[in-house]
């Protein structure tokens, strides 16, 4: 049976059946309270405003003119769980993680794998900014503007071969900076992919900033995948791998409930969330609820790189 909670509950309200279903994550049942001291001892939080600017102009191509989400609600309302499961947590706790240096591998099917400074990954590349709306899979949504550069280039750049069909990206795990990592809710690190396809399409952006700044820890820094026409948890943060593979990847959400959480996760509102519906959502600073459009409002751009998939058998 189908059951759908009530279109006014709050996103915040929500968590994860895998968190407190999957057995092996049964621990979070019994010692969720024991997370609050653990963070609370955690030294130096983010500060969302103290990140360094970036020169990068407004690319009107690949932009929305939808009214922005300011910097405080990006910044402080995340789901970034190697920090803990509130929204708010990653933004109060994120501050420990250390950023710099920070060291990038590249290996699988391509040409020029190593150990990348990300400063590396990043100089060739000229930086753009581009607001895109981000949709989560509780029913919230906001707009960011995000600075980078397209995927695309740095994939290029790398020399995949013809082997490599999908790309897997795989998150800092670093227990002494993030508190989050000791419970068992995923199968840490987090990790998470794309089909060679979407990886380099012209949307997918390698985001290094936001509001014309470094982005803060708490969104990814220091870089991160932007995958617009997906559900958030796609969109991988502190990458410290990129791996170029032939086989679909295992990825997070996917393993710990694959009920709830498929490999595609396109934003589709006709296919429900086994406990909500994905039809409407909830822009971060509004009150009233709004439409969910088909892929996030991008189908005109993604539609056909799934002209031949279900996008209800793979969601």
């Amino acid at each position: 049976m189908l059951i759908k909670r009530p279109d006014d509950i709050k996103a915040s309200e929500i968590t994860p059946e895998s968190l407190y279903v999957n057995r092996r994550r049964f621990i979070l049942t019994s010692s969720g309270a024991a997370l609050a001291p653990l963070v609370t001892a955690c030294a130096g939080a983010a500060r969302a405003d103290d990140q360094m600017p970036l020169a990068a102009a407004r690319n009107a191509a690949f932009s929305t003119d939808e009214p922005l989400n300011d910097f405080e609600e990006i910044s402080t309302y995340n789901n970034y769980y190697e920090f803990g499961l509130d929204k708010a947590d990653p933004s109060r706790y994120a501050g420990r993680l250390t950023t710099d240096p920070w060291t990038v591998t590249v290996d699988g099917h391509v040409g020029q794998p190593a150990d990348y400074a990300v400063e590396d990954l990043i100089k060739p590349h000229a930086l753009e900014e581009r607001v895109y709306r981000l949709r989560c899979v509780e029913a919230w949504s906001m707009v960011v503007p995000w600075v980078g550069f397209p995927l695309k280039d740095l994939i290029a750049r790398l020399e995949p071969t013809s082997r490599a069909r999908y790309v897997r990206f795989t998150t800092a795990m670093r227990p002494d900076e993030m508190p989050g990592l000791q419970y068992p809710y995923l199968d840490w690190p987090y990790t998470e992919g794309l089909t060679m396809a979407e990886a380099v399409h012209p949307l997918t952006l390698i985001a290094v900033g936001l509001y014309g700044k470094t982005l803060p820890n708490q969104n990814g820094a220091p870089l991160r995948v932007v995958v617009p026409w997906k559900y958030g948890f796609k969109s991988a943060k502190s990458i410290v791998r990129i791996s170029f593979v032939e086989e679909q990847p295992a990825t997070a959400w996917n393993v710990a409930n694959p009920r709830e959480y498929g490999f595609y996760a396109n934003v589709n509102p006709n296919v429900d969330h086994p406990r909500w519906s994905q039809a409407r959502e909830r822009r971060i600073g509004r009150f009233f609820r709004q439409e969910t459009v088909m892929f996030n409002g991008y189908a005109d751009q993604v539609a056909s790189l799934y002209t031949d998939l279900d996008l209800e058998r793979n969601f």
